[in-house]
């Protein structure tokens, strides 16, 4: 198996897990609003994509703990992208590894991919990057919403245009979709200094904005920089989701409670290895649910 990781031809395994893992498929057909967003072109959705597989096969050549994931401090990007992100002295198609110091960019909570496929055409969406953060990073995907939900109030009774924030704030006033909100939604605010294709900024709709929120379990989360803070103080979900994830691209099914022994005891033995990729891959290569899994007659 060692051998196999060393070989170029396993980026196909950390590009299609990626793609498959963290919904960034969804970038290839991807359609902003136009007219909200005339700068957003083909050149630079293929740089989004790239970005992200980039940094993936990064940090799984150079073995890194699957906590960089979220932490790391860099990430890839060509002339067409750092203007995007606002990086200057970047010029040229070809794309480098840029470190950056002011911590709104690096790791994957900062890439315009992800940012792009969790917001609507036309907006942002904290419900959708919550959840996405819930199901992909926490491995506490909340039930399916019920039904006929109201859209939400755009504006105000005196006619004053609303936030998102204030938007679902009268949203969550309804019992049915609060126990659900309280979660999704201090995740979301978190990342909205990131508008729909993931350009930073300070105010929407000419209002500030507000990426302060508190988790269900009265956490304070306080915008990107207290959103990767939260995820590493919650890294033991975090690493168990991540197994389980990793655990059904391998298997090529979805896991069960029958696997949950084999990805508990993966878990605890890719501690000692500070959760290195190769640990992970390892535990899985050996586990029983791999090893005796069925092939398809």
């Amino acid at each position: 198996v060692r051998r196999m990781l060393r070989d170029p031809r396993a980026t196909t395994l950390v590009n299609n897990f990626g793609s498959q893992w963290l919904g960034v498929r969804k970038a290839s057909s991807f359609l902003p609003d136009p007219n909200i967003f005339p700068e957003f072109d083909e050149n630079l959705r293929d740089a989004f994509l790239q970005e992200t597989a980039l940094f993936m096969d990064s940090q799984f050549r150079e073995d890194r703990s699957i906590l960089d994931l979220i932490s790391a401090d860099y990430s890839f990007v060509n002339e067409r992208l750092a203007q995007h992100y606002g990086v200057p002295n970047v010029y040229g198609e070809r794309f480098r590894k840029v470190t950056f110091t002011d911590g709104t960019r690096g790791g994957l909570l900062g890439q315009g991919g992800i940012l792009m496929v969790t917001s609507y055409p036309d907006r942002t969406a904290p419900v959708l990057r919550g959840f996405w953060m819930l199901d992909n990073l926490l491995g506490m995907p909340p039930p399916p919403p019920p039904p006929n939900i109201p859209d939400l109030e755009l504006k105000a009774a005196d006619g004053r245009a609303l936030s998102i924030r204030e938007q679902m704030e009268v949203h969550r006033k309804n019992p049915a979709c609060a126990a659900c909100h309280v979660r999704m939604d201090p995740l979301g605010f978190s990342l909205e200094n990131f508008d729909a294709i993931g350009r930073w900024r300070s105010q929407s709709n000419g209002l500030p904005v507000d990426a302060a929120a508190v988790f269900a379990d009265g956490s304070p989360i306080d915008g990107v920089h207290g959103l990767r803070k939260f995820l590493v103080k919650h890294r033991a979900n975090y690493v168990h989701t991540f197994v389980e994830k990793l655990m059904t691209y391998s298997l090529g099914r979805h896991v069960g409670y029958r696997d949950q022994p084999s990805i508990r005891a993966i878990v605890r033995d890719a501690a000692a290895a500070d959760y290195r990729w190769s640990s992970i891959i390892l535990g899985i290569v050996k586990s029983t649910p791999f090893q005796m899994r069925n092939t398809a007659s």
